[in-house]
């Protein structure tokens, strides 16, 4: 009877030493990546998520051995912008029972609440301006995880749910931090008609909410660490936050090949900022690879927005010029003109 009492006690002591290392451990794998639960008739009504930035974020996460859980203010099924679902990431994404079914039954941010997660990564859309960042659940659930040492992201329209989150110190989480987000530069191109409705431009409130607020061109990817806090720009980013929060937790993400899109963004920055040439030359190797139509909106889009900036138009009928041959659209070949004119002009 002794030894089966002393066994009984041996394991029951062993269980309550391993269970934590277990939770732990768990914990340590584990992400939850949140999207707004705003959105309506794919953001014709009411603006949504964006489903390109969770299902690039889901796929790196998942390609790296992490679980992720998707959850949303209220839970439930929740309703993206329009969005191109032939695209690989996308087409990845719904075409896995087990990753689909947690977008149409997202996890509530209350029912999350105490749960350990070694990351949270919060997406963008315009729907994040309206939900997030008025959830106190979520704002307790980041205080949290980061306190106890996890690593907090958001990306595009994600960070406004940064703003005012209150720490143990009597800070915020905010206060100094170098941080960025979707521009105003961006917000006026690409706005819509959403922007009167916005409680606060964000890149107006990152600033006024006591960060360091920095941008890239309109629609270039750019990412700020800033010790365990991670922020991306716009859509374009989210690959790269994505990986810098792998970093954060301190792991070394795993090799991958860039889809079409991310590569010609990357084509955008390195012919603005890197080995121009060398950028031009893979480019010409294999136009195949890239999205030729993203580099060519680019550059309409960047012309619209330069003004008297010469380098942005040069370098933005440069990528329209470098598109046109493989994609022959009348505004294109206009938009080019009208940007040689306006150079010419600057002389």
């Amino acid at each position: 009877m002794q030894y089966r009492i002393t066994t009984m006690l041996s394991c029951a002591l062993s269980l309550l030493i391993v269970a934590p290392a277990n939770a732990a451990s768990n914990a340590n794998n584990r992400v939850l990546l949140v999207i707004s639960g705003y959105g309506a008739d794919g953001g014709k009504t009411r603006p949504g998520f964006e489903m390109d930035e969770l299902t690039q974020a889901y796929a790196v996460f998942a390609d790296n051995g992490l679980t992720v859980d998707i959850a949303s203010p209220a839970g439930g099924t929740v309703v993206a912008d329009e969005f191109d679902r032939n695209k690989p990431y996308n087409n990845r994404f719904l075409s896995d029972a087990k990753a689909s079914a947690k977008l149409t039954s997202t996890r509530s941010i209350a029912s999350v609440r105490d749960e350990n997660y070694a990351a949270i990564f919060v997406m963008g859309g315009k729907g994040s301006m309206f939900d997030l960042p008025i959830n106190t659940d979520l704002k307790t659930l980041l205080a949290k995880t980061y306190e106890a040492g996890g690593v907090i992201g958001a990306v595009c329209h994600g960070p406004a749910v940064l703003m005012n989150v209150p720490m143990k110190n009597g800070g915020y989480l905010l206060d100094g931090r170098s941080v960025t987000g979707f521009s105003n530069e961006e917000e006026t191109l690409f706005g819509k008609g959403w922007l009167p409705s916005f409680p606060v431009l964000l890149e107006n409130g990152l600033r006024g909410s006591g960060a360091k607020f920095s941008e890239a061109p309109m629609m270039l990817g750019h990412v700020v660490v800033d010790g365990r806090l991670v922020t991306g720009q716009n859509p374009a980013s989210t690959i790269g936050a994505t990986e810098a929060i792998i970093r954060a937790m301190g792991r070394t993400p795993a090799p991958r090949q860039p889809w079409a899109d991310e590569r010609s963004m990357t084509l955008l920055s390195e012919t603005l900022n890197g080995d121009k040439a060398g950028a031009r030359a893979a480019f010409a190797a294999n136009p195949k690879l890239y999205d030729i139509p993203l580099i060519a909106m680019w550059g309409f889009f960047r012309a619209k927005s330069a003004g008297t900036d010469r380098a942005a138009l040069a370098h933005a009928v440069e990528m329209m010029e470098l598109a046109a041959p493989h994609f022959t659209r009348p505004q294109l070949v206009t938009a080019i003109a009208e940007g040689r004119s306006k150079l010419a002009k600057m002389n």
